[in-house]
């Protein structure tokens, strides 16, 4: 079961670029590569300029992980 009352940020340890998916992913309680899989799809369908910008929004947007 997902513990949604846990805050969203980015990854530390699932990190490949800056975090987002592997924080996603760890939020969600699901595989990292998962996570990435679906983004890279909707991102390539999509022509890759709208999922560039989101992932940059998310970037910006979701906290770094607490110390």
């Amino acid at each position: 079961m997902t513990n949604l009352s846990k805050p969203l940020r980015r990854s530390r340890r699932h990190r490949m670029i800056a975090g987002v998916c592997g924080g996603v992913a760890e939020y969600f309680e699901v595989d990292p590569t998962l996570v990435r899989a679906i983004y890279l799809t909707v991102s390539v369908f999509s022509v890759a300029v709208p999922g560039t910008l989101l992932y940059l929004l998310l970037w910006i947007v979701i906290p770094s992980p607490e110390d």
